[in-house]
């Protein structure tokens, strides 16, 4: 199937379009968003050359199952899902955060660690942990939402000095963070994984918060395999994963973070065909569910076709 690098329609009623890393998100009637999960992928802040087919089927596939196993913790943003790589749901007002929750010393948070830091993002850490250890409790380590570049580590201090995000609000996304990690923990648990890091971003309509955007996929989100796992670290090996974590690795050990002046690697056929089968193993492995490839050979009309009628229909109700 040729991967979907981006999409560009014109729906009735839409009032804008957003272009992000990997979602194209239309808006419709200045009440819905239409959001396609392309087969974009983004490592260190950078939309890499290259599309990964069935990479938005599957995250969108398995954002859909968690958004819909953690209703009952918080309400989110999904009205419908009508496409494989399609999600409808409602404006949210996104807070200027993503909250980035931490069980393990691992990615980002070992880099800083292996630095020589013990605080990330304000909250200190006890010396002599190795790469991939379990920390005493999971911790919060939020990050600025940057509109375009990289997004950046800060404190819930200055969260709240700044006014970013108000003390009242702010405890309740601390509260709805440990809670969904808690409930993304257990489910990965069934399947065989441990939920190692992940994030969460939330909106407001009017004064009730959603939780919004994608939830446990591999974009936003670091699984290893339980079985092993102790021993790895007694034995002091890698960890065998499922997350982008292997795509930045690549790009790492071919000198790319992302930094000025650096290029992005070549990705040849059998790099963009390994990432494809690593992303549907992920799901594969979380859902508990085998995937089903949609092979159509319009994917766009395909696409486009679904948004008109669920649109359609939420617009005559």
């Amino acid at each position: 199937m040729k991967a979907i690098k981006e999409t560009n329609f014109n729906f009735p009623k839409q009032s804008s379009f957003y272009k992000g890393k990997v979602r194209d998100v239309y808006t419709i009637d200045n009440r819905f968003m239409a959001m396609v999960v392309t087969d974009r992928i983004s490592a260190f802040d950078v939309v890499l050359p290259e599309a990964i087919p069935f990479k938005g089927q599957v995250l969108n596939q398995i954002a859909a199952k968690f958004l819909e196993a953690t209703k009952d913790i918080i309400p989110n943003w999904v009205i419908a899902v009508p496409d494989e790589m399609v999600t409808i749901g409602r404006i949210c007002e996104p807070f200027k955060v993503e909250m980035v929750i931490r069980g393990y010393l691992a990615g980002h948070a070992w880099r800083e660690y292996s630095a020589g830091k013990r605080s990330v993002c304000g909250v200190s850490l006890p010396d002599g942990l190795k790469e991939n250890d379990k920390l005493p409790e999971p911790i919060i380590t939020p990050t600025t939402k940057a509109a375009v570049g990289h997004d950046e580590d800060i404190s819930r201090e200055d969260i709240l000095a700044k006014g970013i995000v108000s003390l009242q609000d702010y405890a309740k996304l601390e509260n709805f963070t440990q809670a969904l990690y808690q409930r993304g923990t257990e489910m990965a648990a069934e399947c065989g994984l441990i939920l190692v890091d992940t994030k969460y971003e939330f909106g407001k309509v009017g004064d009730d918060i959603f939780l919004i955007d994608e939830i446990h996929t591999p974009d936003s989100s670091r699984y290893f395999y339980a079985e092993g796992y102790a021993q790895r670290q007694n034995d002091q090996e890698p960890q065998k994963q499922l997350s982008k974590e292997f795509v930045r690795k690549w790009l790492i050990d071919n000198g790319f973070q992302g930094k000025d002046g650096q290029q992005v690697p070549e990705m040849t056929p059998e790099i963009v065909a390994s990432i494809a089968e690593r992303y549907i193993e992920l799901y594969e492995q979380i859902t508990g569910d085998k995937f089903v490839k949609n092979e159509s050979q319009d994917v766009l009309n395909r696409i486009e076709k679904n948004i008109v009628t669920e649109v359609s229909n939420l617009l005559a109700e």
